[in-house]
C-alpha cells in the first residue's frame, strides 16, 4: 500500500481528525477517462477559499481547468468545490511568498532561501515556474455515490 493509499483510507475513517486539519482528499473526474481520481493533498485555508500548492509536472490539477467541479474529503464530510487554477508565474511568485510566510517550514523543501527575514526573490521566481496553485471554493455537500 503506498503512502497516498494509506492516507486516502485514513481520511475516510473517523481518524481523520489525525490529519484533517491540514489534508484533504480531492476527487477530480479525468477529462480524457471519464475515471474518478482520488489523491491527498495539503491545504491551506486563506481568504475564503482552499488553496493547494502543486507541482506543474503533476496531472490531476489539468482536470479542473474552466471551472471544473471536484468533491473534497474536507474534515471528514464530502463537499462540492469549484477549482481556479493560478499559473501565472507572477501571480504563483506572489502567493507562494505568501504561502511561506505562513510556513516558513516549507522554504527549505522547496529550496528557498531566506535572507535578512525575506525569502531570496530569485528563488521564489524559479520555484514559481515549476509550480502551480489551485483554489477551491466549496459550494456544499456532496451527493451520497
Amino acid at each position: 500500500m503506498s503512502y497516498n493509499d494509506f492516507m486516502v483510507f485514513l481520511l475516510r475513517t473517523p481518524l481523520h481528525g489525525l490529519f484533517s486539519k491540514g489534508t484533504m482528499l480531492v476527487t477530480v473526474t479525468g477529462r480524457k477517462t471519464g475515471k474518478n481520481i482520488t489523491l491527498p493533498v495539503s491545504y491551506d485555508e486563506t481568504g475564503g477559499g482552499l488553496w493547494v500548492l502543486s507541482r506543474r509536472d503533476r496531472m490531476w490539477w489539468r482536470n479542473l481547468q474552466n471551472g471544473a467541479e471536484a468533491v473534497l474529503r474536507l474534515r471528514g464530510r464530502d463537499v462540492r468545490a469549484t477549482a481556479e487554477l493560478v499559473l501565472d508565474e507572477e501571480a504563483v511568485r506572489v502567493r507562494l511568498g505568501d504561502y511561506l510566510s505562513r510556513y516558513p517550514r516549507l522554504a527549505k523543501y522547496l529550496n528557498v532561501g531566506n535572507k535578512d527575514g525575506a525569502f531570496v526573490a530569485e528563488d521564489l521566481a524559479r520555484e514559481a515556474k515549476n509550480r502551480v496553485f489551485v483554489r477551491f471554493d466549496v459550494l456544499g455537500s456532496a451527493p451520497k455515490a
